[in-house]
């Protein structure tokens, strides 16, 4: 196959990998990445290497089950361990997935509000815009929209680059691990493996995939287009860190959230960087708003047996499409409603993600060394010692993020 046709190929494959993976930065994660370089300059950058390893096993595994079976991992579980087991994964991820919501139009409604908008405005027309691009739109329509969008992550890159960091300091941070047993460090360590391995981003990468009707034979394309968007995903994520690190870190300036780290740059770093900060945060948080409403909806109707898909119309798929439209319709109301529990959303959020992680990516390994499953393509020996460690690595760390997010 001459270079040309390879191309060719990865193009028409291309999509769910990069994009399941890129969205994982929504405004949860980019208010991690930004408290940690803040809180802790270049200290934890270290985190980010053995976090893209982890994360590229799990994404791999998945989207070759959804290459191989032609399913969704809801439609996997329910099939090979019954609707019981299925119901309780989706009504924990159901609250988890719904408290992630919740935090995506919240960081949309503080980046809209940096750049003078009212979020009583622009909340609802942020979710009438989500909402029409799903139901309306098709399936490829809107891969490449949210294709489109990924580009704007880079503008973190941008922003970091803009603040003239001292690269010596940053490789060497981040190649050479610095543990330290303060609890606040340690708490971050742990946030940042939960902010990029989430239990939503499995049952999306591989419903994605068999939506598009990728086959066995492209697999290897569909195995890059996994790789590069782990890859790129936590290469943001560095940027992101060293912007923070470099500029809000020194001058002792305590964020908690995303938005503020816009604010906290714009005396420091200047218009450019501020606005690349705060329109990429909007960026992010609107496809989160997207993405994760649309996993929640494919994964409950998987669950049950209905039909699924962004193809799909509301004669179709009505149970798809109304959970979808339920989900991004009470997020956007709760961000809009002065004095909602938002905080108390967004941390029982993490909770119940750390709580599912571990069995969600148990099932996982156990259906993907099914024979009768995945013929061929189950693992190799030396893979499941990779995957089983990565897995104990995740579900212990995991663990410990519920118990930290609970005690504070």
């Amino acid at each position: 196959m001459t270079l040309l046709k390879r191309l060719s190929l990865f193009l028409a494959v291309m999509g769910p990998g990069i994009i399941t993976a890129n969205i994982d930065n929504d405004a949860s994660g980019i208010t991690t990445y930004s408290v940690a370089g803040s809180h802790f300059g270049y200290g934890l950058l270290w985190t980010l290497i053995p976090t893209t390893a982890a994360l590229v096993v799990v994404q791999e595994m998945v989207g070759r089950m959804g290459v191989v079976t032609g399913k969704g991992l809801s439609d996997l579980i329910r099939e090979n361990y019954g609707v019981k087991a299925a119901f309780f994964m989706m009504a924990g991820l159901l609250v988890a997935n719904f408290g992630n919501t919740v935090a995506n139009f919240a960081g949309w409604a503080a980046s809209m509000e940096i750049l003078g908008f009212s979020k009583y405005l622009m909340v609802p027309l942020g979710a009438v815009t989500v909402w029409f691009l799903v139901t309306k739109g098709s399936y490829k329509f809107v891969e490449r929209i949210l294709l489109g969008a990924c580009l704007l992550y880079f503008g973190y890159v941008v922003s970091g680059i803009l603040t003239k960091p001292d690269w010596g300091e940053v490789i060497k941070n981040t190649v050479v691990p610095q543990m330290r047993w303060d609890a606040e460090y340690v708490m971050l360590c742990i946030a940042i493996i939960g902010t990029t391995i989430t239990p939503w981003m499995q049952f999306y990468l591989q419903s994605s995939i068999a939506e598009k009707g990728i086959s066995q034979e492209h697999y290897k394309a569909s195995r890059l287009d996994v790789v590069i968007g782990c890859s790129i995903t936590d290469v943001i994520s560095f940027f992101i860190i060293v912007t923070c690190g470099a500029l809000i870190f020194p001058q002792g300036v305590r964020i908690n959230e995303a938005s503020e780290a816009a604010m906290a740059l714009r005396p420091l770093a200047g218009d450019y960087a501020y606005l690349i900060f705060a329109v990429c945060l909007a960026n992010a948080a609107l496809l989160g708003a997207i993405i994760v409403p649309l996993a929640t909806a494919y994964y409950i109707c998987e669950a049950m047996g209905w039909e699924a898909g962004v193809d799909k119309n509301f004669e179709q798929a009505p149970q798809f499409m109304l959970i979808y439209t339920v989900t991004v319709a009470a997020a956007a109301m709760i961000v809009v409603i002065p004095g909602a529990p938002l905080v108390f959303l967004m941390v029982l959020a993490a909770i119940v993600n750390g709580l599912l992680l571990p069995f969600v990516l148990v099932y996982i390994i156990l259906l993907i060394n099914k024979r009768k499953l995945m013929g061929d393509y189950v693992n190799s020996r030396l893979y499941n010692w990779i995957a089983w460690g990565t897995v104990l690595a995740v579900a212990t760390l995991a663990v410990l993020l519920v118990i930290t997010t609970t005690v504070r």
